[in-house]
């Protein structure tokens, strides 16, 4: 006989309404209770990411769409549409590139530039960063809306799916955390790799279908491409912040979104 402990009972499965309670939860502050906070929750949260962003987008679309019936103008529907998914998100994604700038234009020590990122405060590189990305993305809707309300609604929504993309592909396994602690330590490498592949790939052909409706064939590989550009940029930055704090965190995820449906709505406006 011995004293070793019987295993513990597997986490039983995630309902499609837990995994969509756990994504709405964390990633906007639309009045839903996370239910389960658990490894498999997280994996199906984050896979149900992309839905939460397409709520998001919907409702930047729609705000937009109100300013110009209303008169306001292209550059009022973008600036309408800009403040939905920050509201949204009580700011928390743009906090996060406001405070990921400023841990890596530190040029300090992992440890030390992750103790930067967790201050209250915003320094120079953020400030800046936050600035011109905010621009760029207005400026961007406001070409969109210029073109037409549909071209301009859809920008929005492709933007803000691409955005949460993004944050699935980071939630893939072998992508460590940074601190023990966090939203980035609970949905840290809980998504499969094929799984987050699968989901990307589906984001991008909803993007081109979308796209398609709007503007034919040409449309669609337009919008096809800017998602996996959004995406690919998000990998990139992603990669920098693995070697430079050794791991992803709440605040690297802020980034990644809006790095992702930045460079993403960019490119709608580009051609």
């Amino acid at each position: 006989m011995t004293d070793t402990a019987p295993p513990s009972p597997p986490a039983s499965p995630v309902s499609p309404a837990d995994a969509l309670r756990f994504a709405f939860g964390t990633l906007t502050v639309l009045p839903v209770r996370v239910a389960r906070w658990d490894r498999a929750a997280a994996r199906g949260g984050m896979l149900c990411a992309p839905v939460a962003g397409l709520v998001v987008g919907l409702g930047a679309a729609t705000l937009g769409g109100w300013v110009l019936l209303l008169g306001g103008g292209p550059l009022l529907a973008a600036i309408g549409s800009a403040v939905v998914p920050a509201v949204l998100t009580r700011g928390l994604h743009l906090d996060g590139l406001a405070d990921t700038a400023d841990g890596l234009g530190s040029g300090k020590p992992a440890e030390e530039a992750l103790r930067i990122m967790k201050r209250s405060d915003i320094g120079p590189f953020g400030v800046i960063t936050l600035l011109f990305a905010l621009l760029a993305q207005v400026a961007a809707l406001s070409g969109l809306y210029a073109a037409g309300w549909a071209i301009g609604a859809a920008g929005a929504v492709v933007a803000a799916v691409v955005a949460r993309a993004a944050l699935t592909l980071a939630s893939r396994a072998g992508v460590p955390a940074a601190r023990p602690e966090g939203l980035g330590a609970a949905v840290a490498g809980a998504v499969p790799v094929p799984l987050a592949a699968g989901c990307a790939a589906l984001v991008a052909l909803g993007c081109a279908a979308l796209g398609a409706g709007v503007g034919g064939p040409y449309g669609a590989l337009h919008a096809g491409l800017a998602a996996l550009a959004g995406l690919a940029a998000g990998e990139l930055l992603l990669r920098h912040c693995r070697r430079r704090f050794g791991g992803v965190t709440g605040d690297v995820f802020g980034a990644l979104a809006e790095t992702a449906g930045l460079i993403a709505l960019v490119l709608l406006t580009l051609g």
